[in-house]
């Protein structure tokens, strides 16, 4: 087709195109018009074609959808079901606006909290799908491995389709493929480091586990140190308040996104000396 001149567009542009031009139309009678913003959520699966929404799938998705959207504009968003169609189960939502908690005002932004969100989380979601890199929105990955939890228990897929203020269209998707690449990113590897910790203790615990409090104002870092084998423990007779320094080993479980998702202190020997411990 291009070489005949004719460009190939895909959906999202052409809608984009009318909706533009439906805008344009209006601000010939209205410099201010703006078109209202939508989220449609359209769901399919083997259970998806009544166009009905199950209670279970609002909870378990919903919610999690509204928290990314919320990371990715770094504010607060609230979103409010409007309907529901069928052509599988297709879910219409919008931004909970100002003027909707504020009649007095009339105006709805143009570039909206909700329209940065929305641009952001399905950028995310196009990575996703394509299994490229997703470091840069890591702060988004714990709400979209929530919404990919749920997709897997319901065995659904989700297409996201964002229409903003000014006629432009967004769409993107997390099929199976996605979710499978959002599984693998949740697997987590050990990172060991060896430190020193030096303070006072202030609990002890039969079991083998004693914390260690590194300064004596309020909020001075407190650590819960493990000994793999309690005997050992209870041959140093410790007691509360006593001084100690200790050599551990500093295991994070950090997942493929670079968050950590568990860290633990093992004590391995007493420390000759006091060291600073080289953590924030």
């Amino acid at each position: 087709m291009a070489e005949m001149g004719i460009e190939e567009r895909d959906d999202d542009a052409i809608e984009a195109d009318h909706r533009a031009s439906r805008l344009a139309a209006a601000r010939e009678y209205e410099p201010n018009a703006h078109l209202d913003e939508e989220l449609r959520l359209r769901l399919t699966g083997p259970d998806t074609e009544g166009g009905a929404l199950r209670f279970q799938w609002g909870d378990a998705l919903l919610d999690p959808v509204e928290r990314a959207v919320s990371a990715a504009a770094r504010t607060p968003v609230q979103l409010e079901l409007t309907g529901l169609s069928a052509g599988s189960t297709v879910i219409h939502a919008r931004p909970v606006t100002a003027h909707a908690m504020d009649e007095a005002v009339l105006d709805v932004p143009a570039a909206s909290a909700t329209n940065t969100g929305m641009q952001t989380f399905t950028r995310l979601l196009d990575a996703l799908e394509s299994e490229e890199d997703v470091q840069e929105w890591s702060r988004l990955f714990d709400s979209v491995d929530a919404v990919a939890r749920a997709l897997d228990k319901y065995a659904l897929n989700l297409d996201v389709t964002w229409y903003d203020a000014n006629g432009g269209v967004r769409s993107a998707r997390l099929s199976e493929r996605g979710r499978h690449f959002v599984a693998r990113l949740r697997e987590t590897r050990p990172r060991d480091q060896e430190l020193t910790i030096s303070g006072r203790i202030t609990e002890l615990r039969e079991s083998g586990w004693v914390k260690v409090k590194t300064g004596t104002a309020k909020n001075a870092p407190a650590y819960d140190v493990h000994f793999e084998e309690p005997e050992t423990l209870l041959r140093m007779r410790p007691g509360l308040g006593d001084n100690v320094h200790f050599r551990v080993r500093f295991r994070q479980s950090l997942d493929a996104v670079g968050i950590a998702r568990a860290t633990e202190y093992t004590y391995l020997g007493p420390a000759a000396e006091q060291v600073s411990l080289p953590l924030d």
